[in-house]
């Protein structure tokens, strides 16, 4: 066996993993009934309207006198206006102009309001406040006078109209997405990146654009039922269509001053207005809900290889019975990924234990399977994941056992859970108030006084200023932190002996991180709850956690307590990620990285899954499973050379 010791490359720059596939998110998308129904319905109204010439059964200027004002009948199926013209005829006509009004209005928000809100965001300094000046200045002029100033230079131009509406609503999403921008900017993985030489431009454009899309997906959901709502109000207020033309807001205009006498006239437009703006919203939040799933699976997803033979069980835990004094012990626990013809293995033969009033954090590089363990606990894995074998027991009960229903009555009151990104975690069409209490009723049964008590009690809890304010605040309403906060006091409504906590402090920056941990702190000393916590930064390790498990593709590499990991690491992955903490760069100096890049599941070597990085690294380590071995004063560490790295000091 060799001695000596291989030398760390040069700086490699990594990224999230493969990009995935485009057909993902439409696989994804059609899985949700929701998104089906909505989508379904959007669709045939584009069709229809751009088919219009050809299934329209009149012409929209044809008269039938006779049948004026008449109900829906075999001849007029959605009945006849004021002058016996066919309304459904008219419905099918207007369409088209009112769709290309909503195009045009969203093209222009997400054109002019990404790449103002991510530069304010991300540059700051005279930039963002030059562009906060210039949005309190556009926000504080009405809307519908600067429409009707635009109006007045290109008289009945829809188009023009709905391009300025798009830069009218343009400064309200910018903020909002410079508010995503903000606490970004300070993550470990940009400052890693602009570390290792990567532009700004391209920091911007790859890794902030790419943060920042599901916030934008919504908020273009507003954007459309509102450029709806406004294009309709246009034509009605005869602004954009002459009386004559075939155009939704002008029909719902005559319906309404018909509104005593024939109230029917109103029904088709009307409604045909409520259910687009209806199924635009709906459609937004499922395209968001899978966009979600697709970010947290696309990197298990290629290449789609066959599981294979499982992995040997390591001999240091017994795979079968929880220890007596763990709150929660997983044993042995398989995640797979599966597709119609494969299955790849995400999560491979995990145990560890949490003990009552303790905080255990997962700990390792993305893709390492650390989110995906956490969310297999909680029976919340994406549609395409599924738990394949292992235990998790709390307090003794197999959680794996129980059926749905059985499992449902855990959540929340036994088990909790704290996102990454409070924003999306929370409903941005309902208040805080309206959320939180809904969780008060469900736990504790209150309503009227008490129930808001309990929500002011819990925003207490959480050291939020002002809890009455922040009850009738909506989720936009907050900064980073303070949704964060109201996410921990939603997770504590149920009062959980165990919260999980997924990266819940990646979305913030450095000051307002420290403040949620020490909140962290104050909830658990006051309550005993047990935390786990899911992370990649050493900082939030050392300051909250008790003991960590290091995960590397799929399983677990090293279990210490985290002054021992500290002070000494016993495996060279751990070993490798204390050298390359971007806490430790020095300005002018290369940063140390570990070479190479998590292998993606299904890519995993054989033996060691590290061995191809590893300084270390010797033939034998590729060539046999390696097992989890205890070390000596209840730290465990998956490396064959372990004896022999110690004797030597290099570890």
């Amino acid at each position: 066996m060799s001695n000596d010791v291989i030398t760390p490359g040069p700086v490699v720059t990594t990224g999230p993993g493969t990009r995935p596939p485009r057909w993902l998110l439409l696989k994804t998308l059609v899985r949700k009934p929701l998104a089906l129904v909505t989508g379904g319905f959007l669709l045939v109204i584009i069709l229809a309207s751009l088919a219009a010439p050809l299934i329209a059964p009149y012409q929209p200027t044809a008269l039938d006198l006779p049948n004026a004002f008449s109900g829906p009948t075999a001849k007029h199926l959605l009945g006849a206006d004021e002058l016996g013209r066919d309304v459904l005829t008219r419905l099918l006509y207007g369409g088209l102009q009112i769709e290309i009004g909503v195009l045009e209005g969203i093209l222009t928000v997400l054109v002019v309001a990404i790449p103002l809100g991510i530069l304010s965001g991300y540059l700051g300094g005279i930039f963002d406040r030059v562009m906060s000046a210039i949005t309190d200045a556009i926000l504080a002029i009405p809307a519908i006078i600067l429409v009707l100033v635009i109006l007045s230079l290109f008289p009945n131009n829809s188009h023009v109209s709905m391009i300025g509406f798009g830069l009218l609503i343009s400064p309200g999403i910018a903020r909002i997405i410079r508010g995503v921008t903000l606490p970004l900017r300070e993550a470990d993985f940009v400052a890693a990146a602009r570390i290792s030489g990567v532009s700004e431009l391209q920091i911007m454009a790859r890794h902030i654009l790419t943060a920042v899309l599901r916030t934008a997906i919504i908020q273009a959901s507003f954007v459309a039922a509102s450029a709806l709502h406004f294009v309709v109000a246009l034509g009605y207020l005869g602004l954009t269509a002459s009386p004559g033309q075939p155009d939704w807001g002008q029909m719902v205009a005559v319906a309404a001053t018909q509104i005593t006498s024939h109230p029917w006239l109103l029904v088709p437009p009307g409604g045909l207005v409520a259910l687009t703006v209806l199924a635009l919203i709906l459609f937004g939040n499922a395209l968001r809900d899978s966009s979600a799933n697709v970010n947290q699976v696309a990197a298990m997803a290629e290449p789609v290889l066959p599981v294979g033979p499982p992995t040997p069980v390591a001999p240091v835990k017994d795979a079968q019975l929880p220890a007596p004094d763990a709150l929660l012990a997983v044993r042995d626990l398989s995640v797979v990924f599966s597709n119609r013809k494969n299955q790849t293995r995400i999560v491979d033969g995990v145990s560890f234990d949490v003990r009552p009033g303790e905080t255990v954090g997962l700990m390792g590089e993305s893709g390492a399977g650390k989110s995906i363990t956490a969310l297999a606990i909680l029976r919340l894995l994406p549609g395409a994941a599924r738990l394949t074998g292992g235990q998790v027991f709390f307090e003794g009960r197999d959680l794996v056992a129980l059926n749905d229903r059985e499992f449902d009555r855990l959540r929340g009151t036994t088990l909790g859970l704290v996102s990454q990104e409070p924003l999306s975690s929370l409903d941005p069409t309902f208040t805080v108030g309206s959320q939180l209490g809904e969780l008060v009723r469900r736990h504790d049964r209150v309503s009227g006084p008490k129930l808001k008590a309990r929500c002011l009690e819990l925003l207490n809890q959480v050291q939020l200023p002002d809890p009455a304010r922040v009850l009738k605040s909506y989720p936009h309403e907050l900064s980073g932190g303070m949704a964060q906060r109201v996410a921990l006091a939603m997770a504590l409504a149920g009062r959980p002996r165990l919260l999980v906590a997924d990266e819940p402090t990646t979305a913030l920056d450095v000051t307002v991180q420290k403040e949620i941990l020490a909140l962290f702190r104050k909830v658990q000393q006051e309550t005993g709850m047990a935390i786990l916590l899911v992370t990649h930064n050493f900082g939030v390790v050392a300051d909250i956690c008790d003991r960590v498990f290091v995960m590397y593709a799929g399983q677990v590499f090293e279990d210490a307590g985290v002054y021992e990991l500290f002070r000494r690491p016993l495996n060279p992955y751990s070993q490798g990620l204390l050298r390359a903490n971007p806490a430790k760069a020095q300005p002018g100096q290369p940063l140390q990285v570990i070479p190479g890049r998590v292998p993606s599941p299904g890519n995993w070597p054989p033996g060691c899954r590290f061995a191809p990085r590893c300084p270390y690294a010797q033939p034998e380590c590729t060539t046999r499973f390696i097992p989890l071995v205890e070390t000596g004063q209840g730290r465990l560490s998956r490396c064959i050379r372990l004896g022999e790295l110690v004797e030597k000091e290099l570890l």
